[in-house]
């Protein structure tokens, strides 16, 4: 039961949209009464990048990267079906249905609000959001719906090694569909920076610290150590992000709400495509909701990671993004809400 408790939501975690908007605040009003900031962290970059947001980047993910047990991949076989949405899901529809969803919002229905440069920024932001499913905080919503923590696992560790292959040739296909015509070795630089060596280096250290102290310590002792880090790292880059950007939202500050509306059209979507697959297939509720909520989420620390690295801090592209950050949480817990009231869509697991 302990290893249960500490994947309750956390403080941070729970109230991430109210810290999230705060950080906005503080980063506009830095950017705008004290210039001198930001002009002075701007100038600590190499080849684009922000040194001190790469460093932060890293505090994002690296303790997320420690919880993912790829030991769990030799129960692949069991119970495939789950997986199976899992995959497709994520990786054959939800790219595809973000780029269409967030095309038809910024190039159609936004056409006379959003500029069509800006359009195309903004689709580059969504389309890192979309080819980036969620990694860690799959966890907690797993906790909250009551589901199958062995299996959301699986479901994990199995992504996040997709991730590695899949994740660079999608956006550089989706962007150059878009008209953003990206370097491959930029973008796959981008995937070794963020996601291959902190989750070597997590899986590393996992590996050092059960071997000398044991799975028990190194879950229930060592882990939540890091519990804060993760969203700490997150809003302190939050804030020099939007100490870059203070000048376009200042300018244009509805354009925040646009891009909200197709990433929550999209979040909805994607879970209930995973959902009710999963009740097609008669999965078991322990099981369905994990595979609804890992497509539904996004990995956005590697979604602001790249976008960051790719476009700079003061892009529209890091923009977006940063937007998906601010809808996660709220979006996710009505769908925790949702998944809690419709457990009688499925069948009883067998005990």
């Amino acid at each position: 039961m302990a290893k249960e408790k500490t994947r309750e939501i956390g403080f941070f975690e729970k109230y991430l949209t109210l810290w999230v908007i705060i950080c906005m605040a503080a980063g506009i009003l830095i950017g705008r009464y004290l210039p001198s900031v930001p002009a002075f962290l701007g100038r600590f970059e190499y080849a684009q990048v922000s040194i001190p947001i790469a460093v932060l980047i890293w505090f994002m993910i690296y303790p997320m990267m420690m919880k993912v047990d790829f030991t769990s991949i030799k129960n692949v076989g069991k119970n495939p079906k789950g997986l199976f949405i899992t995959w497709v899901t994520n990786w054959l529809i939800k790219p595809f249905t973000m780029y269409g969803i967030a095309f038809f919002f910024f190039y159609i229905v936004f056409k006379s609000i959003i500029p069509a440069e800006l359009a195309k920024d903004y689709l580059a932001g969504a389309v890192l959001l979309g080819a980036a499913p969620c990694t860690a905080m799959v966890f907690v919503w797993s906790h909250l719906t009551r589901g199958n923590a062995a299996y959301t696992v699986v479901q994990v560790a199995t992504n996040d090694l997709i991730i590695l292959f899949a994740f660079t040739p999608i956006v550089a296909f989706l962007l150059g569909i878009g008209g953003l015509r990206v370097p491959w070795d930029t973008l796959f630089l981008s995937v070794v920076l963020f996601v291959v060596i902190p989750l070597a280096g997590g899986t590393l250290t996992r590996t050092l610290i059960i071997r000398r102290k044991g799975k028990e310590y190194f879950e229930n002792r060592f882990l939540p150590k890091f519990n804060d880090v993760t969203i700490i790292g997150l809003l302190l880059t939050l804030v020099i992000i939007f100490s870059f950007q203070g000048t376009t939202i200042l300018e244009n500050p509805v354009h925040i709400i646009l891009i909200a509306v197709p990433l929550i059209i999209q979040t909805f979507i994607i879970f209930f495509i995973a959902y009710l697959a999963s009740r097609a297939l008669k999965l078991t509720h322990d099981i369905a909701a994990p595979a609804g909520m890992i497509g539904a989420s996004n990995f956005f620390e590697l979604a602001v990671a790249v976008a960051i690295s790719l476009f700079g801090a003061r892009s529209p592209v890091a923009l977006a993004t940063i937007v998906g950050v601010l809808v996660e949480v709220p979006v996710m817990l009505m769908l925790v809400k949702i998944a809690n009231k419709t457990t009688h869509w499925f069948p009883t697991r067998n005990k």
